[in-house]
């Protein structure tokens, strides 16, 4: 469910997100800085340049601006290789104008660095490679290839060998630094808002299912007195029609039929609950409630209950909010789908926090991605019995992602380890070896007495 849930939040490329006016823009600030930069070096400095050849890679550059302008809609946006077709002719463009004023003897050649920048921030892996060597094989070959800085005078204004082998090096070291470090930054960045979607698409399918629970619930409940009226008149004129068989009939089936739908609002109440009153609910019943869809999947889940040192033997009554029951469901359902028979989920409390210990008899979570449990998209190759046990698994971590936010927007804070739980031994008699999740609530968070008070008054109707 998690991993649709992501298809769904992440089914469009990312190169989309971007507008063509938006390239068009910076083109012609990089136009605009072009023309100054040659009328200054001129004018100023008179050097003596290759002005029409110059000219004429900027006119080039500005016609096909105007092209783009009339010829897509204002909000077009770029598909993956029309964005890196607009980047590589920015790059080819820029680097014919530094070859015609000096190569790497001028210092505008660092600007290079603008279309690798580009590219690594919105595009893919092999394109921002593509862009990235294109832009070292120029920036060597600028360095031997160029048309030389005269001025008017006729002297060449060159740089020491040295110099120009050091700005090769620097620019090379840059393309390759910022274009891994813009593309690193962004792929994550992108990562996060993919997984922040599908969290989000997760709670809000949680408070749907809990929205259609109340109207059930509260159907039920106004129901309830009407059904047992007609239920009670009915059975007076069952015993009154007692000469009456046809009539009789007639009252024993409105009898029947009340009882019926009494049964299919009881049993509709079921897939609810979130009548004002049922807002909170006894940290044991939350729990349960969250893992009840993986109770009969044939592993064990135990359930065991104690205070703390100092805390009160009458367990906590907890606010019921779907952020906590879905991000549980999912800790549990992770527990199950990797153990090997048993699932154990310890609760404790005390005056000041709430305990949730979620904990399994499987291997474990991978050492080496320890460090790395909670965030989203976490891959990593499977063994073959794993691929046996779980041969639909893509094993993102998106799961436990949406779990660890979604219970962090509680107030817990989450801790993944594996390693022998004592508790279980002592508990149990067995070993609970395997992964182990603590998840803590700080009590005032999620106490139902201490967040607010006891939940209490009229329920209102739904608006819809």
């Amino acid at each position: 469910m998690n991993d649709r849930l992501f298809m769904l939040a992440s089914s469009h490329d990312h190169s989309h997100w971007v507008r063509l006016r938006t390239l068009i823009l910076l083109r012609w600030v990089a136009i605009a800085g072009q023309i100054t930069a040659i009328a200054v070096a001129q004018h100023r400095f008179n050097l003596q340049l290759e002005l029409g050849l110059c000219y004429l890679a900027i006119g080039i550059s500005a016609a096909g601006n105007l092209i783009a302008i009339f010829a897509f809609p204002e909000n077009k946006r770029l598909s993956e290789f029309e964005n890196f077709l607009m980047v590589l002719f920015d790059l080819l463009q820029l680097a014919f104008l530094v070859y015609l004023t000096g190569g790497l003897n001028n210092p505008f050649a660092l600007l290079v660095l603008g279309p690798v920048t580009i590219s690594a921030a919105v595009m893919g892996l092999r394109s921002t490679l593509i862009i990235g060597a294109t832009a070292i094989i120029l920036v060597t070959l600028m360095a031997e290839f160029h048309l030389p800085l005269r001025t008017e005078q006729g002297f060449i204004l060159r740089i020491p060998d040295v110099f120009i082998f050091g700005n090769w090096i620097a620019i090379v070291i840059a393309i390759l630094f910022i274009g891994a470090y813009s593309f690193r930054v962004s792929n994550e960045m992108r990562l996060m808002s993919d997984a922040l979607s599908a969290t989000q698409l997760a709670l809000s399918r949680e408070q749907k299912l809990t929205d259609l629970g109340g109207v059930v619930a509260a159907a039920a409940h106004e129901l309830g007195t009407p059904l047992a009226t007609i239920k009670l008149t009915s059975a007076e004129l069952i015993e009154e029609l007692d000469d009456r068989p046809d009539l009789r009939e007639d009252a024993a089936l409105i009898r029947e039929q009340a009882d019926r739908c009494r049964d299919i609002l009881r049993s509709m109440g079921r897939a609810g609950k979130d009548d004002l009153h049922l807002r909170q609910a006894p940290l044991s019943t939350l729990v349960t409630e969250a893992a009840e869809p993986h109770m009969h999947r044939g592993k064990a889940v135990l359930y065991h209950e104690e205070p703390l040192e100092g805390g009160d033997f009458q367990q906590p009554t907890v606010l019921r909010k779907p952020e906590i029951i879905h991000g549980l469901r999912n800790l549990v359902q992770n527990a199950v789908d990797f153990s090997k028979s048993t699932v154990w989920i310890n609760a404790a409390w005390n005056d000041e926090r709430i305990v949730l210990l979620i904990s399994d008899d499987g291997q474990g979570f991978p050492p080496h991605l320890l460090g790395r449990i909670g965030d989203p998209f976490v891959r990593r190759r499977r063994g073959e019995s794993e691929l046996k046990q779980r041969p639909e698994y893509e094993g993102m971590g998106l799961g436990l992602f949406i779990a660890k936010t979604l219970l962090q927007r509680t107030g817990a804070r989450l801790k993944f380890a594996n390693g022998w739980d004592q508790m279980h031994t002592a508990a149990h008699g067995s070993e609970g070896r395997g992964a182990i999740v603590e998840v803590v609530w700080p009590r005032e968070k999620i106490d139902a007495m201490e967040a607010g008070g006891p939940v209490t008054g009229k329920n209102l109707p739904l608006e819809i």
